[in-house]
């Protein structure tokens, strides 16, 4: 059984068969499933051997008459061309770089019964556990301790001994071996700069000083786009805070420019292989 015979047939126990008052004489579903399978096809890139990319996120721009009768079933809807994609990339050994999703959207300057298809390719991305700052894991009782395999830290000196601090209200010395680090601050005295970045609607935090961003499972933040080095560019966060590339194969793109070195600013975009990163930064 064909991919679109088998959407025809879920579509008919679709909110109880609303579609079929719905779409008399106006545009129908079978025929955006059909547009969908096409843009598959027409923007299909060989990467390898293995590995042919489709698009994974698709706009259906509509009519006014044809959104206002759609909108309120678009969430199902959606879901199911999603499926019909998923069933005919399978068929045609394609593949996807992020989830599939299939949004409605209304269009002025289209009549009843006409409709457009526009589609991209977002990779998803992920993102490494990452340690506290400082580089320093998290004990049983909410406080830092080295690492294992660091040399133990000295005993503190007996009260009344030289050098004895008194204990704070924390219960821990105030300063010197042991004391519980303080808030990271950078810009302003005293105030705590939030750093994160957005890939697709992703958001990353940036809770070190250096991130990574690459293919590689190792990498800090790993972006599945064929066009993206193993170990891509790394951000490091200081006042200000830089992008550097690790010799990738496709280089980076800041602001528009290409370079392999670059500052970051709140709202700087970094383009790496077909993916698009948005820096952004925030006091508080």
């Amino acid at each position: 059984m064909g991919v679109l015979k088998r959407f025809e047939q879920r579509l008919e126990g679709l909110v109880n068969g609303t579609f079929a008052k719905v779409f008399k004489s106006e545009v129908q579903p079978v025929e955006i499933a059909g547009a969908l399978q096409r843009e598959c096809d027409n923007n299909a890139q060989i990467w390898n051997r293995e590995r042919t990319v489709v698009p994974n996120d698709f706009i259906v721009e509509l009519s006014t008459p044809d959104y206002e009768r759609l909108s309120p079933y678009s969430g199902q809807l959606g879901d199911e061309l999603a499926g019909l994609v998923r069933d005919y990339a399978k068929q045609q050994r394609y593949t996807f770089m992020g989830p599939i999703k299939v949004h409605l959207e209304k269009a002025e300057d289209l009549d009843t019964g006409l409709y457009r298809v526009r589609s991209r390719t977002l990779a998803s991305s992920t993102s490494q556990p990452q340690p506290p700052s400082g580089g320093q894991q998290q004990g049983r009782d909410g406080y830092g301790y080295p690492p294992a395999g660091a040399p133990p830290m000295p005993a503190s000196p007996p009260p009344g001994a030289p050098g004895h601090r008194p204990p704070t209200a924390a219960g821990r010395p105030s300063g010197g071996p042991g004391a519980m680090p303080g808030p990271a601050t950078h810009g302003g005295a005293g105030t705590q700069v939030r750093r994160w970045i957005e890939i697709n609607g992703t958001r990353h935090q940036i809770s070190r000083p250096t991130l990574v961003l690459g293919r590689s499972t190792d990498a800090d933040v790993r972006i599945d786009d064929p066009g993206v080095s193993r170990r891509h560019c790394e951000i490091r966060t200081g006042t200000p805070s830089t992008i550097q590339d690790l010799g990738s194969t496709n280089g980076i793109v800041v602001d528009g420019q290409h370079t392999t070195r670059a500052t970051l600013r709140d709202g700087s975009r970094i383009v790496v292989g077909s993916t698009t990163i948005v820096y952004r930064q925030a006091e508080g």
